[in-house]
């Protein structure tokens, strides 16, 4: 019984990591949110803490 909830568990998981790499699910908008220069995620409109400085 625990072996199956943990087989599901760890397909679950597999098809959540599936989707998360799909990039017709927002990947695309998210690739393009990060700094040119040093490849951090920028978080909302601003600049990026590195300053653009690096690289």
């Amino acid at each position: 019984m625990v072996l199956k909830i943990v087989l599901l568990f760890l397909v679950a998981m597999g098809v959540l990591a599936w989707f998360g790499k799909m990039h017709w699910i927002g990947g695309k908008r998210f690739s393009q949110s990060k700094c040119k220069f040093c490849g951090r995620y920028r978080i909302g409109k601003g600049p990026c803490g590195c300053g653009g400085k690096s690289g």
